[in-house]
């Protein structure tokens, strides 16, 4: 429509000028197929065979000139499969299979033209009034190997329900059906592998790695899953850089320059085959700090890469390796004669031969003429490895799976119409073939087998793939992945490299994030007192249970240990010492008076009040022992009852001595008759009547709120202070408020009559020992709140033991030193003052 625009010779217009009303030309030179065979069904075949493509700028002047490639890959097994086939009595009987093979050399404008010529042919005039009726050229297609270029392809086959199965494809995005309604493929999805990838980082503790990835559907599909399944296992990840083989060399240099700077130790390369050539070449150059590389199928196993040796101790996952039988016989049977029916044969054998089967190509590229004598099976190069058959047996299985779609539903004639739609069967296949099981799910992916493969050096320094463990998406959850073989990593050595940005924070710490940085990036936080983590890297420490307490390393919550005033320890064998002497004191003390009761000294001291004092005092002295040891519920009762009604009794007993001094000199008065109102019986009467109140506030105390036994996990953290909770509080005050207030009264008569003439004045005596006694009680009340633990009752059993002391020597003391020691003064007239008291 735009003369301007295209130039047209003489000859074209001619021919243009001949056509038929109706018919168009295709305006440039259909792409021949680089192999072909004519048959009743003919399958396409369109495979990466080349990685190198050669390109123009188009000006619309000229016809468009055929796009050229450079390098051999793999083909041959899509002719091999369909010879099988053709030779087959069961399948596909009494037909015969056709193929178109293409090299798409990896190019998205090479494949998008491959794929149109499938459909069309490769007629360059066609009616345009019946070309929508007209079936395709093929009936499938096995291919594309890139995800790329099997979208694609994909997207325009699945137009016209052509079926594709592709070998290679391995992006999850095919696996959708709304989008790619007719593909199918004998690879796994790279959804599993994945997942499989970021099981093997976790399993291996690789917290902190690298990613690399191809800058196609390929490898930013695949990394994108594999970015998901890693951030599911808390693996971080430091960089993440694509790379695409026709972008410029700057951004080779810059991904190259990242991994150099890197701190990750191992890098998850989802990168094909030809990136990763150009990226190894470039880190060859100036190679980086020895790390751990993780490879995708794509390269993992690729016999090419093996020649870069910073890749040694590689692992990834790879398609399972196989063996087709009579495959490398039909690769070897290749003669002169047939490589020439093929440029891309002749090619190949030039290449591997440097020799050329045309003598006109020869003389112009300088090579020499083959001399008949070349022989493939002397040849070491991938065409005649059988060692590393995996994808070729997806190609293989391919081809096979076609057929059988299209065995089961050809009729009994020798052939069927075109028109037929292979698709709707291959949902249905199911067959095995060489051990090989082949299906499809509903979304056109087979099931996910693959192997663990590890780059190994061997010991002729040569370098070779090791299976070391298997991936089957088929078994239960959590044992898909296993490993049956010792890995050999970058350093050559069976123990696995270390790659954190952080170290492992042991038992007794948590993880702290460092702020700004992934969350594998963090600091070790000692837990909390009280708090433990059990297990590496914990993200948080947990509160020991209130009776428990962590270890030193706060690892482990063990039982608090119990502490109470025990039998067994030097605190509380000493007070029991003291409480025990004390009570033979006031022992021995009631055995000289009892021997000299009749002794004047005895008998003015009013004998009966001082053995009753001297009991009580025996009480008080004993009563201490019940504040050692655990505490249980009836020790609790007891050890504060006891001591609060026998130090009533004591102090009664003192204060009834006091009130008996005071009343016998005022008895001494002519006409007071005031002893006859606090006689022996009132003197028992009085005791007996402090006595009884302090019993009945104990007996309230008691029926109220009693003492019970109490774990105090307050004071101290670290430990149980098993104690005797006091139950009423103001029960034990009262208690103790009622000896002061006796004691008070006590010491304030006594003082009143210390200068009361006598040779031996025992109110003296008694204000001492009461003044002792308040200030050891008074003392005693801060001591015994402000004390932690055990030694509160150490301070309680201390002031019962000074008190008791103070009386105990301040009273009977000076009496006793008399009886034994000074006999002489023991006498009547001594004590009335008619005999001058000597010093003592």
């Amino acid at each position: 429509n735009e003369p301007h625009l295209l130039r047209i010779s003489s000859t074209e217009l001619q021919h243009k000028q001949q056509r038929q009303v109706g018919t168009c030309i295709l305006q440039g030179d259909p792409q021949l197929p680089a192999l072909f065979k004519n048959g009743d069904f003919v399958i396409g075949g369109a495979f990466t065979i080349h990685y190198y493509l050669k390109t123009e700028k188009h000006t619309y002047s000229r016809r468009p000139q055929p796009l050229v490639c450079s390098e051999l890959r793999f083909a041959r097994a899509l002719q091999f499969a369909i010879q099988e086939i053709n030779n087959s009595s069961d399948l596909l009987p009494g037909i015969t299979l056709g193929y178109h093979i293409y090299d798409s050399c990896a190019s998205v404008p090479m494949v998008m033209k491959v794929a149109v010529q499938l459909t069309n042919g490769v007629d360059l005039v066609f009616n345009d009034t019946d070309s929508c009726v007209k079936s395709a050229a093929v009936i499938a297609l096995v291919g594309e190997s890139g995800s790329t270029a099997a979208i694609s392809t994909s997207r325009l086959f699945g137009r016209f329900g052509i079926p594709q199965v592709s070998h290679y494809a391995t992006c999850a995005c095919l696996s959708d059906k709304r989008q790619h309604p007719t593909f199918f493929r004998t690879i796994p999805s790279d959804h599993h592998q994945a997942a499989a990838l970021a099981r093997m980082v976790k399993h291996f503790g690789w917290m902190w790695i690298g990613a690399l990835r191809s800058d196609s559907d390929y490898g930013n599909n695949g990394m994108a899953s594999f970015l998901k399944a890693a951030e599911q296992e808390g693996i971080c990840v430091e960089y993440s850089e694509a790379y695409y083989r026709t972008q410029p060399r700057s951004k080779l240099k810059r991904v190259a320059d990242v991994i150099r700077r890197s701190t990750a130790r191992v890098i998850v390369a989802f990168v094909a085959a030809g990136d990763m050539r150009f990226l190894l070449e470039e880190l060859s150059q100036q190679p980086p700090p020895p790390m751990q590389w993780i490879g995708s199928e794509a390269w993992v196993t690729d016999p090419q890469m093996l020649r870069f040796n910073l890749c040694i101790g590689a692992v990834g996952f790879a398609i399972p390796r196989s063996v087709i039988p009579g495959f490398r016989n039909f690769l070897l049977y290749l003669s002169p004669e047939q490589a020439l029916k093929f440029p891309l044969l002749t090619e190949f054998w030039a290449s591997s031969f440097s020799c050329s089967l045309n003598q006109q190509t020869g003389s112009s590229t300088g090579m020499p003429a083959c001399d008949g004598t070349e022989d493939l099976r002397a040849l070491q190069n991938p065409y005649t490895d059988m060692s590393q058959l995996r994808i070729t047996n997806m190609v293989y299985k391919a081809t096979y799976a076609i057929a059988h779609a299209l065995h089961g539903i050809v009729c009994n004639k020798k052939h069927c119409d075109n028109n037929i739609r292979v698709f709707d069967q291959l949902k249905r296949v199911n067959f095995t073939k060489n051990n090989y099981s082949v299906s499809f799910d509903k979304n056109g992916d087979p099931v996910a087998t693959y192997e663990l493969v590890n780059w190994q050096l061997q010991g002729d320094g040569s370098v070779d793939f090791v299976k070391v463990g298997q991936y089957d998406a088929s078994k239960p959850k959590g044992q898909e992945f296993s490993l049956n073989r010792d890995i050999l990593w970058y350093d050559g050595s069976e123990k696995v490299p270390v790659s954190v940005c952080s170290e492992s924070c042991p038992p007794g710490t948590r993880k702290a994030v460092k702020k700004g940085r992934p969350v594998c990036c963090y600091d070790c936080i000692n837990c909390a007192d009280g708090e433990i983590s059990n297990e590496t890297d914990s993200l948080d420490c947990y509160r020991c249970l209130p009776e428990y307490w962590p270890n030193n390393q706060k690892d482990n919550c063990l039982p608090k240990p119990v502490e109470f005033l025990s039998w067994d320890e030097i605190l509380g064998i000493i007070l029991a010492a003291f409480s025990v002497a004390g009570s033979l004191v006031a022992l021995s003390i009631t055995l000289v008076f009892y021997i000299n009761r009749t002794s004047p000294i005895v008998k003015a001291n009013n004998s009966e009040l001082s053995f009753l004092l001297l009991f009580s005092l025996t009480l008080c002295f004993l009563c201490s022992l019940t504040f050692i040891g655990r505490p249980t519920e009836w020790s609790c009762m007891l050890r504060h009852t006891a001591f609060g009604i026998t130090f009533v009794l004591c102090i009664s007993c003192v204060l009834g001595k006091t009130i008996v001094v005071l009343m016998a000199f005022k008895a001494t008065i002519p006409g007071s008759n005031v002893m006859k109102w606090f006689g022996p019986s009132q003197q028992r009467l009085s005791v007996f009547g402090f006595t009884l109140v302090q019993i009945l506030i104990c007996v309230l105390w008691l029926m109220i709120s009693p003492p019970f036994p109490y774990n105090n996990m307050q004071h101290y953290k670290e430990k149980i202070i098993l104690e005797c909770s006091l139950g009423s509080g103001f029960g034990f005050w009262s208690v103790l408020g009622y000896i002061g207030l006796l004691a008070f009264l006590c010491f304030v008569l006594a003082f009143l009559a210390r200068k009361l003439p006598d040779n031996f004045n025992e109110a003296k005596f008694i204000t001492f020992s009461m003044l002792i006694f308040c200030a050891v009680w008074i003392t005693f009340v801060p001591a015994y709140v402000s004390s932690p633990g055990k030694f509160t009752v150490a301070v309680e059993i201390f002031a019962i033991l000074a008190s008791s002391f103070g009386l105990i020597l301040c009273i009977f003391a000076p009496k006793c030193f008399i009886i034994i020691f000074r006999p002489g003064q023991n006498t009547k007239k001594h004590l009335m003052g008619k005999i001058p008291a000597k010093s003592l």
